[in-house]
């Protein structure tokens, strides 16, 4: 916030709106301390006068000074007008924020009553309400603030779908955490500030929405008054003195510009800030250990060798026209203690949707169907509430391939990390801090201890993916998905990144779910390699035996990594041109295998003269 003012200051534009708001807050502050009691003295010697030297802008029907009544009035119009956008805010964040909570048959039905309510004019809804309150400026208040509500809703249901998501948000999932605490803790501070400076944009606008209704009738009450109200008194006598409603009417938009510009400015210098550091996080702890009923299963399974085990795994998405895709189709297959399973593939062939349907991250319209999903023997279809949340958050972990988006930007990193030893193993913050602080120096990260006090963006990309590793590592996972993390890595940083979950493995004895397009950092990590193509595994191999591949995809895989050998003077292979040299190659084999066959066909039955038996075995 501090930086948003200061680039703010910086602009002309910027300075100018912060003075003239400062100004008219000034004035709301003082004038009726200062002017209060002169302003409601009357003077029946001098009723309705015109401007004079001792009443700049003239007096209204009691003799009461015109001008020192609008500077008062800016006190209670400005305060209704805040009034008024605070009730839109709060009601229209409860409106924003139900989808979320209210899951999706119920959350879209909120959507729905939002955008409908978004299609009518915000006056016409005012007046609505107004009818039904009252004409009292209570009323008036929470007819604007319910009338300026779905504006605000659909703004927050916005900004709330562009967060959630986020990777950091799909972390805390996995992790366990709830989404009253997700709303809390990742997802409110990060619309913070844009809702902040809509806001301020928007109590211009019900400010003069507010003039309006007391111009009407239907806001402030006599005796109290305010713009709106002595605007309508001074329309009487219009024709003998502009001045008196003029007067109240360039208060009015003097406030308004104050508040539009203010907001404008502030949305100009969030796009200019390289970081946004508004924290408004909710503490909110619930320590409950681990059901002994999940523990005990979990052992049973460690037994038995099963960490995860897929049958028939199915991902569809309906489309808006009705149409179903399959993004993966029917898939099969289990990781065991100690193991790392490499998935490989091309891009869109189904790893990451697989990935996600283990760590039930797949949100509608997605649908996701198996005929068992078991993980540590739990059965992931049938798990849900509290026991599946604390399942996931304690033997799961996931590592995104986007470091960049990987961590809440408005938190620290300390704080992110202890998220789930807090939430799930009882720790207290400090001793959550502490392990936290552990955790980074075990996934190699120098002066843990100062870089917990730190924010994402004082971490480089290398460090971020080490620290997702380390976040897992909070409460010993069992199995590790690790969805390419080294994709947007250079190759030190992924060496090191790939010999930490080898590390990792062999240390902690966690199994490890390794996603990647890159074949050849597959076949260096892995213990067995999965290999997808258009939502389907078309061959299961041990990463030693992948020299040997049978299926053409897999070989057309190989052939489009370099190598040390590879000729410089052609073009690196992909996979559209071996998959047609492969086709070519088949053609020409098939042709040359039915020549052969014609041939040693003719001479069969030359040989046993016409032993049709023969014939057909050859």
């Amino acid at each position: 916030m501090r930086r948003t003012l200061a680039n703010m200051v910086r602009t002309p534009l910027g300075a100018l709106a912060l003075a003239l708001l400062a100004i008219v807050v000034l004035t709301a502050i003082v004038a009726p301390v200062i002017w209060g009691e002169q302003a409601d003295v009357t003077d029946t010697g001098d009723l309705l006068a015109g401007p004079s030297a001792e009443h700049l802008i003239g007096t209204d029907n009691l003799g009461r000074d015109l001008l020192l009544r609008t500077i008062v009035a800016t006190r209670l119009s400005i305060v209704l007008a805040l009034l008024a956008t605070l009730v839109a805010v709060v009601a229209g964040l409860i409106l924003g924020v139900a989808p979320l909570l209210l899951g999706p048959v119920l959350g879209r039905a909120v959507t729905w009553f939002t955008g409908i309510a978004v299609a009518f004019p915000g006056l016409l809804l005012a007046l609505f309400f107004a009818a039904i309150f009252g004409s009292t400026a209570t009323a008036a208040v929470f007819a604007l603030g319910l009338a300026g509500a779905p504006s605000f809703a659909r703004l927050c249901q916005t900004l709330i779908a562009g967060i959630e998501a986020r990777d950091f948000v799909a972390a805390a999932r996995v992790g366990g955490i709830g989404r009253v605490r997700v709303l809390f803790r990742h997802i409110l501070p990060n619309i913070g500030e844009p809702l902040i400076v809509n806001s301020t944009i928007g109590a211009g606008g019900t400010l003069l929405a507010f003039a309006g209704l007391s111009f009407l009738g239907l806001g402030v009450q006599p005796p109290e008054y305010d713009w709106g109200r002595l605007m309508m008194d001074g329309l009487r006598g219009i024709y003998a003195n502009p001045l008196a409603a003029l007067a109240p009417g360039l208060a009015v938009v003097i406030a308004g510009l104050a508040f539009n510009l203010t907001g404008e400015s502030a949305a100009r210098s969030l796009g200019l800030a390289d970081d946004a550091l508004l924290r408004t996080a909710t503490r909110i702890r619930r320590r409950t250990p681990f059901g002994r009923a999940a523990a005990q299963t979990a052992t049973t399974a460690a037994e038995n060798g099963a960490v995860l085990e897929v049958e028939d795994l199915r991902v569809d998405f309906e489309a808006a026209d009705g149409t179903v895709v399959h993004a993966v189709r029917g898939i099969d297959f289990e990781v065991r203690a100690g193991e790392i399973v490499g998935i490989v593939g091309e891009s869109g062939s189904g790893k990451s949707m697989t990935a996600l349907a283990v760590a039930r991250l797949v949100n509608p319209p997605g649908r996701v169907t198996a005929s068992a999903l078991r993980f540590l023997g739990v059965d992931l279809q049938a798990a849900e509430g509290p026991a599946l949340r604390r399942l996931l958050g304690t033997s799961m972990a996931m590592v995104f391939q986007d470091p960049m988006s990987s961590f809440n930007p408005t938190m620290r990193m300390g704080a992110q990390l202890a998220e789930v030893a807090t939430e799930h193993a009882g720790l207290s913050r400090r001793e959550a801090l502490d392990r936290a602080a552990d955790r980074l120096a075990a996934v190699r990260i120098t002066a843990p201890k100062r870089r917990v006090r730190q924010y994402p963006y004082e971490f480089s990309g290398g460090m971020r993916q080490r620290a997702m590793i380390g976040m897992g590592l909070m409460v010993s996972p069992r199995l590790i998905i690790a969805d390419e993390p080294t994709t947007a890595l250079d190759v030190t940083v992924q060496s090191q990144v790939l010999d930490l979950l080898r590390a990792i493995r062999d240390e902690d004895g966690a199994s490890i779910l390794f996603i990647s397009h890159d074949i050849s950092v597959v076949a260096e990590l892995c213990d067995r390699v999965l290999v997808m193509r258009s939502g389907e595994i078309v061959e299961s191999l041990p990463a030693t035996d992948l020299s040997s591949a049978r299926h053409p995809y897999t070989r057309a895989l190989l052939a489009a990594v370099p190598h040390m050998a590879t000729d410089l003077d052609r073009p690196l292979a992909t996979l559209a041109t071996l998959a047609a040299e492969e086709g070519r190659a088949a053609d020409a084999g098939s042709t040359a295998d039915a020549e052969a066959d014609a041939a040693g066909g003719a001479e069969t039955v030359d040989a046993v003269g016409g032993d049709h038996e023969e014939v057909g075995t050859r």
